[in-house]
């Protein structure tokens, strides 16, 4: 199933808030990526916050970015 993420927020911990086209809200954790490739620079605070969605997905300054597949389906549904 392929859905769009429409919003996204950081949370402390490396976490994100996603909410998909659905209206499904979604909690990520960035934490087990910190170590890979460019990923490694979100361990900047200040940077991982400049987190913003980007066409059908979510982007940072740095031009990190996950695929809206991989993080619906790495992440947990939040009620």
């Amino acid at each position: 199933m392929y859905l769009a993420v429409k919003d996204v927020k950081p949370q402390e911990n490396y976490l994100l808030l996603l909410t998909f086209e659905n209206g499904e809200r979604r909690q990520f954790d960035v934490k087990p990526y910190l170590h890979l490739g460019i990923f490694q620079e979100l361990k900047d605070e200040r940077l991982f916050n400049t987190v913003r969605t980007s066409f059908d997905t979510i982007e940072w300054e740095n031009e990190a970015d996950f695929d809206p597949e991989f993080l619906y389906e790495q992440s947990q549904k939040v009620d």
